[in-house]
């Protein structure tokens, strides 16, 4: 069984910087993709950053420049500067990978909320 455990969301003010973990327990092929996805309210969710086992990471048009996605084995984090009002989000983070069939975990989602 595999879990993802997040946590660092919060609320901060525009300009300001929050840093999220992810934490992927459980039995894990070696060869994986992990990311950060978010989803405001009324809208779908989107992706913000992933980065695959020994490759660069992608990030989203919005979030280049101010969001950094960075891993140690099964730990994903997404430091998060100048925030901005239009980020607030549930962040949620993604486990995949590729054998015979995709396998997909989510975690349970962390509340961003950028406001003054």
């Amino acid at each position: 069984q595999v879990q993802l455990l997040e946590s660092g969301g919060g609320l901060v003010q525009p300009g300001g910087s929050l840093r999220l973990s992810c934490t992927a327990s459980g039995s894990i092929f070696s060869i994986n993709t992990m990311g950060w996805y978010r989803q405001a309210p009324g809208k779908q969710r989107e992706l913000v950053a992933a980065i695959a086992s020994g490759s660069t990471p992608n990030y989203a048009d919005s979030v280049k420049g101010r969001f950094t996605i960075s891993r140690d084995n099964n730990k994903v984090y997404l430091q998060m500067n100048n925030l901005k009002p239009e980020d607030t989000a549930v962040y949620y983070c993604k486990l995949s990978w590729m054998s015979f069939i995709e396998y997909l975990y989510w975690g349970q989602g962390t509340q961003v909320t950028v406001s003054s």
